[in-house]
């Protein structure tokens, strides 16, 4: 075993299944609750959310922020439209930057591809300054 393996080793957190996370649970409690405030912060008025509002979700080492819309020939049937996607690499401690493009696929945010810390991903995504997130 390499010196270098058993560092990144170490730097990841494992959980009780025996997988290897980025995240331990303080650290995503910390994060869902920051992302929390800034999607409270950018949610439309009230009574425009049946139409149009913002969810987000932590999953693994991964934030991601989208729409929430009823479906146009359903609108009992509520759909995801992604705005922007941050995902925390342990080893380096960055927060790398994701948008998607009409192809649907997640692409590097070219202008800041990678953050030191949450609250800039969220600062950059509410800046949007190549309107990349919010069209």
């Amino acid at each position: 075993m390499r010196a270098g393996d058993a560092r990144k080793r170490a730097r990841l957190t494992p959980t009780l299944c025996g997988k290897q996370l980025a995240l331990n649970d303080i650290e995503r409690k910390r994060v869902a609750n920051t992302v929390a405030a800034f999607v409270q912060k950018h949610r439309p008025a009230p009574h425009i959310r049946p139409q149009l509002d913002i969810g987000f979700r932590v999953s693994g080492q991964s934030v991601e922020i989208f729409e929430i819309r009823p479906r146009w020939k359903k609108p009992d049937v509520k759909m995801e439209h992604p705005i922007a996607k941050a995902t925390f690499v342990r080893s380096t401690a960055l927060w790398k930057i994701f948008w998607m493009r009409s192809d649907l696929k997640w692409h590097r945010y070219e202008p800041l591809p990678a953050v030191g810390s949450i609250e800039k991903f969220l600062a950059a995504v509410e800046k949007d300054e190549y309107a990349c997130f919010w069209g």
